[in-house]
């Protein structure tokens, strides 16, 4: 049975950030490869959710009603994160870390997570240690973790800014054990280059 990655959306999110992550869960890694995966989507509410593209997406739960048995969630930035709304968020984050489940931030979710205190004992980035510290406040404390790299992961906590949707998703794939290395390198540089590589054994 496919375990089930959460994608956390609020209004206005950034629908590219999760563009690649996605389908690489959901359809596998390449053609023909078996994925382990299904992707759900969760808001705060059930109403619809429209991101900065336009898209309108109707969440697969709510955040009162997410199964007990997800893998791991994935949450896709936007200028949501810095509102009330936003606050709601929080024990499901809490859980995951407490479960040694997958928890995933790009650009303001990443602040997010600074902002409330996740990301004090994990090594970790954004965008940027000054914006960072800037819109985190007070409660972000892991200034000498900060890693100024496209994306970091640190255990199950994987974080990225804004531009590094790739580099994102290939720290998922591998936190997630998606498929084998060579299989999520090769997805990586294709994407990257938009050069197509034939297919190998991997």
């Amino acid at each position: 049975m496919k375990k089930e990655i959460l994608f956390v959306l609020l209004k206005d999110f950034a629908d590219w950030e999760g563009a690649y992550i996605a389908p690489n869960l959901n359809a596998g890694v390449e053609p023909g490869s078996q994925s382990k995966y299904i992707v759900k989507t969760v808001s705060v509410t059930k109403e619809p959710v429209i991101s900065i593209g336009g898209f309108k997406v109707l969440p697969d739960y709510g955040i009162h009603d997410i199964p007990a048995d997800y893998a791991g969630i994935v949450l896709i930035g936007g200028m949501s994160w810095f509102t009330p709304e936003a606050e709601a968020i929080v024990p499901l984050v809490k859980e995951a870390i407490e479960k040694k489940r997958l928890v995933a931030g790009i650009c303001n979710a990443s602040v997010f997570l600074g902002r409330h205190g996740f990301l004090n004992h994990v090594n970790h980035t954004s965008n940027g240690l000054d914006y960072l510290k800037q819109f985190a406040g007070p409660n972000y404390t892991g200034e000498s973790l900060y890693i100024n790299e496209p994306a970091v992961r640190a255990g199950n906590i994987i974080t990225a800014n804004g531009f590094a949707t790739l580099e994102f998703c290939r720290e998922i794939l591998y936190a997630l054990e998606a498929d084998s290395s060579p299989k999520i390198e090769r997805s990586y540089r294709m994407n990257k280059t938009g050069v197509w590589e034939d297919p190998e054994v991997g």
